[in-house]
């Protein structure tokens, strides 16, 4: 059995699998595994800093693949300040495949893409977004529900996978979508193809593998059995930024100074975004500061390579295909 679906006839990949973008996490060495195992492997704009970065880290891609990759870019210029045009000036230049936009419009800059011939993904958190972006014209829509690796989310927003997903596939029919949202096992990707779904995008699952450069320390600790479903928190709620993080002891620290009612300052030295590559690269202590991690780490117990990953969760939503068929009578 082979799992085609729009998703994998719109971008040329094997199995309905995305590797979402993740700050210093999404660089050529995991995104050509994922790529090469048959799914989007995905490097992150924001992580490569400047766009000549972005562009050496694209060539590095299509020296370690020759398959189809994307560039993911989150657009969140009060957050993460960058020169967003360049970036998509090199994205068309160097002709790749596909861009996964989050936090920003499409619009602008949907023309251009499509006139370089790259494929859209919009990460799209509400109905609303996700209905702006198929009249912008792209090609796929990413559902993000509430239990994903959410960040800049107002507290207003919290709305699950279950049902943002469903309300999506009835009100969206021109736009394929695909759904992201603490997902990292086969029987989640069955699930997603029987509603209607064209694919899933898995982040902290792909986070937790081998090709991953993040440390053996990040990795083994996600992978714990300390780190279930309740392994996660929301923070930055009181700042109408809500972000899920790891519930390590600099979360719980921020909860705490959330509680006080003491302004940002006081937390700042615990959620800046240096904290993430500190511990993801530099081998620093995984309590040294918050970083992002959907509730999918409930669902994560080893640190496999991408392919062995992919091929289990392609193998195992099979077999719940066959077996949720099975329930439908011929009578």
């Amino acid at each position: 059995m082979v799992l085609k679906t729009k998703l994998t006839e719109i971008l040329g990949i094997e199995h309905p699998i995305i590797c979402g973008g993740m700050h210093w996490v999404g660089f050529a060495e995991l995104a050509a595994a994922v790529s090469n195992a048959g799914g989007l492997g995905t490097i992150t704009a924001i992580t490569m800093q400047t766009p000549e970065g972005l562009r050496k880290e694209i060539r590095k891609v299509k020296s370690l693949t020759n398959k189809p990759f994307a560039v993911n870019l989150t657009i969140l210029p009060a957050l993460l300040p960058a020169d967003y045009g360049s970036m998509v000036n090199v994205i068309c230049e160097e002709k790749v495949p596909v861009i996964e936009i989050s936090g920003g419009n499409p619009k602008t800059y949907i023309k251009q893409l499509k006139a370089a011939g790259v494929k859209v993904i919009h990460k799209s958190a509400t109905i609303k977004h996700a209905k702006n972006a198929s009249k912008a014209g792209v090609d796929i829509i990413e559902i993000a529900g509430f239990e994903s690796s959410v960040a800049g989310r107002k507290s207003d927003d919290d709305v699950g996978t279950w049902v943002i997903l469903a309300k999506a596939l009835e009100e969206i029919k021109d736009t394929p979508i695909v759904v992201s949202g603490a997902s990292a096992t086969g029987r989640q990707l069955a699930g997603a193809l029987a509603m209607g779904a064209h694919g899933i995008t898995m982040g902290t699952r792909f986070m937790v593998t081998d090709e991953s450069l993040v440390g053996p320390q990040i990795k083994e600790f996600l992978a714990s059995p300390e780190m279930d479903e309740f392994g996660t928190t929301l923070i930055l709620k009181s700042f109408q930024n809500a972000t899920r993080v790891a519930k390590n002891k600099a979360a719980l620290e921020v909860l705490k100074i959330e509680k006080s009612g003491k302004g940002f300052s006081a937390l700042r030295p615990l959620v800046q975004g240096q904290n993430a590559k500190t511990m993801f690269l530099e081998g620093g202590d995984k309590d040294m500061g918050t970083f992002s991690c959907g509730q999918s780490v409930g669902l994560i117990n080893d640190i496999p390579t991408c392919k062995a990953l992919i091929d289990r969760v392609v193998a195992d939503a099979e077999r719940n295909l066959r077996a949720s068929a099975a329930c439908v009578s011929k009578l």
